[in-house]
């Protein structure tokens, strides 16, 4: 009887103990179905964002669906109508929660966004090898990419020409409808340049073709340049990149170091739901770090951190610090973020109210004020005044 109970109290420990390994296996709950927008079909984003799909969808009972799309409005849209849950962001996430740009039209104003993952990356001008640039300032007088409801190329790119002392009147400027166009216009001699990160599957085929590729360098030391740069856009640094198309550690380059792609939501997603995805993807880390070159930047403890384009979520927090990733400089940068996110998101309904009354008064004098032509410059306005 001894040795029956021994052999009982020994098999029902090891099945507690088995069930009990099984229950820490599935201790992320994901949603049953999840849809996740991200850049178009050849980007990085897009690549990144289907390794980490199929690495949760093998380790989870989840479904993922991705929407590409080449345009920033594109990726935010059904992110705002609540058919995309998360987005893979560029710095429309920047612009989104800041209601300028494309985002200060009275349908959007500052969106109450957050960021849930952000890794690091880098980003310059991939240029054709076969124009002999060496340098931003080389880029006078040739044919720069744009792309149409895009602000995160669109602004960038005069971020990094106002680096070598250019502005749009210097370049000929060609407009796309979608990212990855910019691609193949590069290969049929039709553009000399676009901004674009360096491990994309879009600069690899540029990198192959017989033009070649090159990226104008941005050294740390043009102080003047980087004071040009940054103060059109501000969340970026200098970063010395070797990995991509066209670089090596024997020929590196000097980037423009940010985050990209930033795995964003609005505030209102649980904080629960966000904790779990956060959690699920630094569980399946190992199953898609090999993704693209730069993938492995994903990995939490670095993709975690502030900066970002936007405050962080709840959810993210929760886990970073359980894991000791967040420090007291962490908290003070997104507590000041936050609040210059609710800073401005008070003051576009105050703006409206007042635009409003604006157009009514003008109105009665005779006067009829095109709202969607004037309300930018309005907007504008109202945030100088509110140092904002």
């Amino acid at each position: 009887m001894k040795k029956r109970t021994a052999l009982t109290l020994l098999t029902s420990g090891v099945a507690i103990a088995g069930f009990a390994a099984a229950a820490a296996a599935q201790d992320a709950k994901l949603p049953r179905s999840m849809i996740w927008s991200a850049y178009d079909l050849g980007s990085s984003g897009y690549a990144e964002a289907s390794g980490i799909a199929n690495a949760l969808q093998k380790k989870y009972p989840t479904r993922i669906r991705i929407v590409p799309s080449g345009t920033s409005i594109g990726r935010m849209l059904p992110m705002a109508t609540g058919k995309v849950k998360y987005g893979f962001l560029a710095n429309e996430a920047f612009f989104a929660a800041e209601g300028s740009f494309d985002f200060a039209d009275q349908s959007w104003g500052p969106q109450d966004i957050r960021i849930v993952l952000g890794r690091p990356a880098t980003v310059g001008f991939a240029t054709a090898g076969d124009i002999g640039v060496k340098s931003i300032a080389d880029l006078k007088g040739k044919r720069i990419g744009f792309v149409k409801g895009n602000p995160s190329v669109n602004v960038k790119n005069l971020g990094y020409l106002a680096f070598g002392g250019l502005g749009m009147d210097d370049i000929k400027p060609v407009w796309f409808g979608s990212y990855s166009a910019m691609k193949d216009a590069v290969l049929a001699n039709q553009l000399d340049a676009f901004g674009s990160v360096t491990t994309s599957s879009n600069v690899r085929q540029i990198e192959a073709s017989p033009r070649g590729i090159t990226w104008p360098s941005f050294p740390p030391e043009n102080k003047k340049g980087w004071k040009a740069m940054t103060d059109i856009i501000s969340f970026v640094a200098p970063t010395k990149e070797s990995i991509g198309a066209g670089l090596s550690e024997e020929n590196p380059s000097w980037l423009v170091g940010y985050r990209y792609p930033m795995i964003t939501t609005y505030a209102n997603t649980s904080e629960e739901e966000v904790y779990n995805l956060v959690k699920a993807i630094d569980e399946s880390f190992d199953l898609f770090k090999n993704t693209t070159g730069s993938s492995k930047n994903w990995e939490v403890k670095r993709s975690i951190r502030t900066p970002a384009d936007a405050p962080w979520h709840d959810g993210a927090i929760k886990y970073a610090k359980e894991k000791g990733y967040w420090t007291d400089e962490d908290q003070a940068w997104h507590d000041e973020r936050l609040a210059r996110l609710n800073k401005l998101r008070e003051l576009w309904d105050t703006t409206l109210v007042e635009f409003d009354k604006m157009r009514a008064e003008e109105r009665e004098k005779g006067n009829k004020i095109n709202a969607k032509e004037a309300w930018p410059e309005y907007w504008q306005k109202a945030r100088t005044a509110n140092d904002l």
